[in-house]
């Protein structure tokens, strides 16, 4: 069953989502409708995650190297800069790449739950597109996102705003969770956590 907003906030206030937003905030200034932002915070049936400003990482090319999962080389990555202006802070992807960064709220998943984290329309529509990443029964820790910028221009990913949803979903309890089997992605700390096998 897909989870609601009275279940999400009581789960909220037992430590599953810090720091949460009650409401879905479209304004930093809501009386005035001013300073607009890509919404973030419960909705209906779902929770739109804010981006960390902390860290963002682009792929980059190496000439003589292959990509491996089994041996990432982390010098693949670079480090980008968090620009700032009347908009508010965000992160360049530049067109045709890829990057990642981290989730502000940090999430301990209950045991009986998985967590389905999807992209927003609005970015969809940039051609950004965030990887629909889970996050299983027990799971803890900030969630590495991954961004692909499939457009031929260069697109601003804000941050400390509304980067993805998570959809919440029960199920009968399960015989192993992520924790009991001590998954290589527990506890990731607020920065991008690299690929392991």
């Amino acid at each position: 069953m897909l989870k609601n907003d009275r279940w999400i906030t009581e789960q909220a206030a037992a430590g599953m989502l810090e720091p949460f937003q009650a409401g879905l905030i479209r304004h930093l200034n809501p009386q005035l409708n001013e300073q607009p932002v890509l919404s973030f915070g419960c909705s209906s049936y779902g929770y739109d995650l804010r981006l960390s400003s902390k860290e963002f990482l682009i792929f980059r090319h190496v000439p003589g190297t292959v990509m491996n999962p089994k041996r990432f080389n982390p010098n693949n990555l670079e480090p980008t800069s968090l620009h700032k202006d009347q908009d508010g802070e965000f992160f360049i992807l530049p067109a045709h790449s890829y990057g990642l960064g981290v989730a502000l709220e940090k999430m301990k998943v209950p045991e009986n739950i998985t967590v389905i984290c999807l992209g927003k329309s609005t970015y969809a529509r940039l051609g950004i597109i965030v990887n629909t990443t889970p996050a299983e029964a027990s799971w803890e820790g900030h969630l590495t996102l991954e961004f692909s910028n499939s457009s031929g221009a260069d697109c601003r990913i804000y941050a400390n705003e509304g980067i993805c949803q998570l959809l919440f979903f029960e199920g009968d309890p399960c015989e192993t969770t992520y924790s009991d089997r001590k998954g290589k992605y527990q506890h990731q700390p607020e920065k991008v956590t690299l690929a392991r096998i």
